[in-house]
């Protein structure tokens, strides 16, 4: 979308507000009449827009960069992004990553590129660029590179994860908090104060509903003056006192809908909340695993995120001291894709009990990682000619194949030979424990290999 700030706009605005001022049900949302329009007015994140501060000097000194602004929900992501361009005189473009497509950035940047050869930089605001796939995000590349636009991107996840690496490269990823209690209490005072209908009520809060309101609401300003909103709407003015509007807890619980769930999908506490998962099913516990897991499903994660991360666990964690796990996680997952919620989370939770419950392993993970180091630091070896394959009579006369020993033509299936490159040959990688089934593959080895197998990780 392709916006034109002009003054004529403003002054229309304006006047709606005033001709609603009357009728609260025609005027937009409280938290959008309150976004602030320049940094000096907005509350919060003061390590980025104070005086002398990154962003404060980034404008005043009329030298933009590309930006990523990570954050919580309500931390100030979009005002952030409005005020910039508002206050940088740019052409400025708004996408919201969840109905935009690569055509309508394509558009955008040609037209950002027509008004650059003008003069004049455009700024392109994406929201939620999380949700952009990776060809959407390659599409914005060449752009930020060639300084044809200036990106500021919202997203509420780890941009680490989220966001390709030679975009994330090109931006300074600026990190948003969510709003202490001093900003919370100030952003409430404007309301009542500033806002064009509630500055004309009479509102008080009684004894610690106001204290309710603000630990309920995570520090998101956008949920705190909704809440604000409702409560003010569901209160009943006192007659006997002037018309006052008396918000009590009662009218806060009403207006947060009784209870407030901590936990958000699109956000940070997604990732420490799946990181508690696993932590706990690692660590054996299978009423840890349970209890995150109905934070998640509580809070409206998606079922086949949780079995992913279970196959995961499943291979790093159990590993081959319980191969069986693999299969119960792989079968969850194809089981949850089948049948959906709300049955899905049964299946979840007898996944979740099984590998808590079940023996442990590291063994498989760590060898790959050490492997993939030898690999990393020293580089691919040479194949040795006994284990390359000759399919031509030039091959051969290399000795491609030479003194290769086919196991299955030995007594047991087994013949020992260098599988390794020749200065590899003694490295041991996977180091099994005599945890579960492990053990049975442990005393295998130890009685193919010898010494090379014969202290296990563990005991």
């Amino acid at each position: 979308m392709l916006l034109f700030p002009s003054l004529l706009g403003v002054i229309f605005q304006v006047m709606s507000l005033f001709n609603s001022a009357e009728n609260p049900r025609t005027l937009p949302p409280l938290a959008e009449r309150m976004r602030p329009g320049t940094l000096d007015t907005f509350l919060g994140q003061q390590h980025l827009v104070a005086e002398n501060r990154l962003l404060a000097k980034a404008l005043k000194s009329e030298r933009l960069f590309s930006i990523i602004l990570w954050g919580p929900p309500g931390c100030g992501k979009t005002t952030l992004a409005k005020i910039i361009a508002g206050q940088s005189n740019s052409l400025y473009f708004e996408f919201s990553a969840v109905s935009a497509g690569v055509k309508d950035i394509r558009d955008a940047l040609a037209k950002a590129k027509a008004s650059r050869e003008l003069g004049k930089p455009s700024l392109l605001f994406i929201d939620e660029i999380h949700r952009f796939n990776k060809s959407q995000q390659d599409a914005l590349l060449q752009a930020v590179e060639k300084g044809i636009i200036t990106l500021i991107g919202a997203t509420t996840e780890n941009p680490s994860f989220e966001v390709i690496s030679p975009l994330l490269s090109r931006c300074q990823v600026l990190k948003l908090e969510p709003h202490n209690k001093v900003d919370l209490n100030q952003i409430i005072d404007t309301a009542l104060t500033d806002d064009l209908f509630l500055s004309t009520q009479k509102i008080r809060f009684e004894a610690d509903a106001r204290d309710l309101l603000l630990e309920s609401i995570s520090g998101d300003a956008r949920r705190l003056l909704n809440a604000l909103e409702i409560s003010v709407s569901v209160a009943t003015p006192d007659r006997d006192n002037d018309q006052t509007i008396s918000i009590s807890e009662d009218h806060v619980r009403e207006a947060l809908q009784n209870k407030h769930q901590l936990y958000d999908k699109a956000g940070d506490y997604h990732f420490d909340t799946i990181s508690a998962f696993i932590k706990s099913i690692r660590g054996s516990d299978p009423d840890a695993g349970l209890y995150w897991l109905s934070v998640m499903l509580e809070g409206g994660e998606d079922p086949l995120f949780i079995a992913r991360r279970l196959i995961v666990l499943a291979s790093e964690d159990i590993g081959n001291a319980d191969p069986q796990a693999l299969t119960m996680a792989t079968s969850a997952f194809q089981a949850v894709h089948a049948i959906g919620l709300p049955e899905g989370a049964i299946v979840l939770s007898q996944v979740t009990t099984y590998l808590a419950s079940t023996t442990k392993s590291n063994a498989s993970y760590m060898a790959l990682r050490s492997a993939q180091s030898a690999v990393r630091d020293e580089g691919a070896k040479p194949v040795p000619l006994h284990l390359r394959n000759a399919p031509t009579s030039l091959m051969k006369e290399q000795d491609y194949g030479k003194g290769y020993r086919y196991p299955h033509n030995y007594k047991g299936h087994f013949t020992e030979q260098n599988y390794l490159p020749g200065d590899l040959k003694q490295n041991q990688f996977y180091h099994p424990t005599t945890e579960g089934i492990e053990k049975r593959i442990y005393e295998r080895l130890v009685k193919l290999w010898g010494q090379r197998f014969e202290e296990p990780s563990d005991s």
